[in-house]
């Protein structure tokens, strides 16, 4: 009896030692860069082996607040602004191309369509694409503006987010659409009314991943504001001190930056995490 207790205790406590070694390899960079914003630039540069502060101080955030040069508020202010708009853009296309393809997928060509949309996923032009894009923007006079970058991102299609929406109405039973059809909803009708409240699981799962990789995008909002600094994105302006002639000086303001661009992301991840990994995983139960 407890040879037979021992052997299902030992395995638990391995996946709980495995998880917990997962957890401190992912944790101690992030808690050493939030240790580190409260440290003197001297200390940083003297002692970085050092993983607590000696002397704390919020000098460096007070600083990488109110500097005119650094203007994290401004910086902010673009984060969120670029960041709404690709997840605002990002859901309601994902949302409606995937109603689209689970429940209407009978109109002409609907295959082709979906094939076209689907190839996608293995077609990457990388950064040859680079120029055609600044060219075409630079038509429209946006070509160095975060405004160019933010219609550029509305002529791209997330056809991994329409396939998790695609496969979460799947999983739906068709019966919700006919019971509406009989009380008189159209196709849109019955997105709206029926199948939009019963997306929440799906439609937050994706909202986090689009508000992580845009808040955290670094190589695209560079490019297009290289000319407007004041249009600068937090995580491009963070990026920035470190290749600037006094980076030893700013550190400080690079740890302190890094720490405040953590917390939104940590924020909307706390709000939305019970439909997470809801989302994920009834999502991909058939498709």
């Amino acid at each position: 009896m407890k040879t037979k207790h021992m052997r299902k205790i030992v395995p638990t406590a391995g996946k709980y030692l495995f998880l917990l070694l997962v957890l401190f390899f992912v944790m101690v960079p992030i808690l050493y860069t939030i240790s580190s914003s409260f440290k003197t630039n001297s200390e940083i540069m003297a002692h970085p082996e050092h993983f607590f502060p000696e002397t704390p101080t919020l000098e460096n955030y007070r600083i990488a607040w109110s500097d005119n040069d650094f203007n994290i508020p401004r910086m902010f202010l673009n984060s969120v602004v670029y960041t709404v708009f690709c997840v605002v853009f990002t859901v309601t296309t994902s949302a409606l191309a995937g109603y689209v393809f689970a429940r209407g997928g009978n109109f002409t060509g609907s295959k082709v369509v979906f094939a076209v949309f689907s190839s996608l996923m293995f077609i990457n032009m990388g950064s040859i694409t680079i120029y055609p894009i600044f060219e075409v923007l630079g038509l429209l006079k946006l070509s160095s503006s975060l405004w160019g970058l933010i219609v550029m991102r509305f002529f791209s299609v997330g056809i991994i987010n329409i396939y998790l929406v695609r496969s979460y109405i799947r999983t739906l039973p068709p019966e919700l659409d006919e019971a509406a059809e009989i009380d008189g909803c159209s196709f849109f009708g019955i997105f709206f009314r029926i199948m939009a409240p019963l997306l929440k699981p799906i439609l937050a799962t994706i909202s986090i991943l689009a508000f992580n990789s845009s808040w955290n995008e670094y190589l695209m909002p560079t490019l297009f504001t290289l000319n407007n600094r004041q249009q600068r994105t937090l995580i491009v302006g963070i990026m920035s001190l470190k290749n600037s002639g006094a980076s030893a000086a700013n550190w400080n303001l690079m740890l302190a930056g890094a720490t405040i661009a953590m917390v939104p992301i940590l924020v909307v991840y706390a709000i939305a995490n019970k439909y997470f990994v809801e989302g994920l995983t009834a999502g991909a139960v058939k498709g």
